[in-house]
């Protein structure tokens, strides 16, 4: 078994050679920041 078939063989587990809806993740991370931020301004953690 050579490296490139040891490698194809495996299963994918995503990163940057995914083409994905990246709109999609963009929202989703920056909705994520704006939660975070909301929840340590009600916490009175800033």
């Amino acid at each position: 078994m050579t490296a490139h078939t040891a490698t194809a063989a495996r299963a994918r587990t995503g990163g940057p050679q995914d083409d994905g809806p990246a709109l999609l993740e963009h929202l989703m991370g920056w909705t994520l920041v704006v939660v975070v931020a909301m929840l340590v301004v009600q916490l009175g953690l800033l």
